[in-house]
């Protein structure tokens, strides 16, 4: 990584005469708030030397152009959700917070979609659509802290992403400051489009390193009004995980398909203070979610769905109500009931691999001195492996993560799979992206973030060092 010069006390005074001296931190025990963001290992913490607050793009606009200028870094911080170490200034420089930009601008319900700015929560985006007997389908797990914007620079998958797609999908337009300090829009409210390339795609998941959004116009759907949630239990995890190819073939077309193993149902039970959940000490959970636009359809799709968990040696198909759902949300800060110190791993397979894949990783798990807990969007492809470090040394836990990695990421290449699903990158992946990501396609990514950003002002140290 390239040096970078510091923050002078000028450079300061630029920062608060362009948003004013209240939007510029930087007293040491507000900056350390932002020395990490979901990341609980201290060893990766890094300090910026200060935090902006910005209220519109012509603000950032210009603080990008005075990073070009005196060269200092800029990473840009959502809610500080990510779990790549994404939003860690690991270079130091300026974080720039985006809470200001929280307006919902627009929907038009004729037209189907919603704009807003990048610091609008993902909730609040959803709610405001709902309220227009609307879906945006964007749905991470982290919907309640989580910022719009952040979610186009992870390109943020979720709960709904089997039907629906990951956030790439629900994307019509974006405007964007560029990383030498221009405003632009990328991509338009159409249809189709074969107009040049597609900018706004290649933007949705740079994680911050090719232009910081600002506004977003985002697709709705109507709302389904009608739904069911199954909670199917099962104690064999090669059971449970051959259902999904049946479920997927049968034309349900399910909304969401998610799989907690034991370990994960026991935990979540606990962080949730729920004692009564089903099947507590043995259970491996599979909940599947359902939406449709008549109430016909609900019964003879309810009605598959239960033979089909039945006969693939289901011991218990229910209702998944709130507690089931809760639990499955709270599946990663349940972990710090086990743990200060865990690691979250995301990794994707091709859908028809996941079964085998989520098996293979069990087994490699077992070879190590550590938990491991896996959860999934079977669905999709996409699994979460969380390590817990749990009596072991600095030297034994890096040590054995970094051998596990090293099996489980060749695993996952060796089946057509890749490093990341939802979580990106980041500061976290960066070694393993260079190691692992064909040398042509690494090459390409590269040219585009040196002819973007030739200063390597935004986000740098994230995805790969150039």
């Amino acid at each position: 990584m390239r040096t970078y010069k510091p923050v002078t006390s000028e450079v300061i005074a630029k920062l608060k005469a362009i948003v004013g001296d209240k939007y510029v931190k930087t007293d040491h025990d507000i900056l350390m708030q932002y020395q990490t963001d979901y990341e609980s290992n201290p060893r990766y913490f890094h300090m910026p030397e200060a935090a902006v607050h910005p209220a519109g793009p012509e603000e950032i606009a210009a603080i990008v152009k005075l990073a070009n200028e005196f060269e200092f870094p800029i990473t840009v911080r959502g809610g500080g959700t990510s779990l790549a170490d994404g939003a860690i200034p690991v270079c130091g420089g300026v974080v720039l917070c985006m809470e200001r930009l929280n307006k919902i601008l627009e929907v038009d319900e004729e037209g189907m979609y919603l704009t807003a700015e990048a610091g609008v929560r993902t909730i609040d985006l959803q709610n405001e659509a709902k309220k227009r007997g609307f879906l945006y389908a964007g749905d991470p797990s982290s919907s309640e802290s989580s910022l719009i914007g952040g979610n186009m620079a992870t390109n943020a998958g979720g709960l709904k992403a089997v039907r629906y797609g990951v956030t790439r999908n629900q994307v019509y337009s974006l405007e964007i400051v560029t990383p030498t300090g221009d405003i632009t829009t990328v991509g338009a409210n159409l249809k189709k489009c074969t107009t040049g390339y597609c900018l706004d795609q290649l933007i949705i998941g740079s994680e911050g390193t090719l232009g910081i959004v600002t506004k977003v116009t985002v697709k709705l759907v109507p709302l389904p009004p009608y739904r069911f949630d199954i909670l199917a239990v099962y104690t064999d995890p090669v059971q449970a995980l051959g259902m999904v190819p049946k479920l997927l073939k049968a034309g349900i077309n399910p909304t969401s398909l998610e799989y907690m193993d034991n370990s994960y149902v026991r935990g979540t039970a606990d962080y949730c203070k729920y004692n009564d959940v089903p099947h507590y000490e043995d259970g491996i959970y599979v909940i599947i979610t359902v939406e449709t636009y008549t109430e016909d359809e609900v019964d003879t799709k309810m009605e598959t769905v239960s033979e089909i968990c039945e006969e693939s040696g289901a011991v218990d198909v229910l209702e998944a109500d709130d507690r089931i759902w809760n639990m499955r949300r709270n599946c990663q800060t349940s972990v710090e009931l086990i743990s200060s110190v865990f690691l979250t791993d995301d990794v994707v397979v091709p859908v028809n691999r996941i079964g085998k894949a989520i098996q293979t990783v069990m087994e490699i798990g077992e070879k190590y001195p550590f938990e491991v807990k896996i959860n999934a969007h079977i669905g999709d492809g996409n699994m979460h492996i969380v390590l817990c470090k749990v009596n072991l040394t600095e030297e034994e836990w890096e040590r054995n993560v970094e051998a596990f990695h090293q099996e489980v990421y060749r695993y996952a290449y060796s089946v057509g799979g890749r490093l990341a699903g939802e979580h990106g990158i980041g500061a976290k992946k960066l070694k393993y992206m260079e190691e692992f990501t064909p040398k042509g396609e690494l090459a390409i990514m590269k040219t585009i973030k040196r002819a973007m950003d030739p200063k390597d002002i935004l986000n740098p140290g994230k995805v790969f060092d150039i």
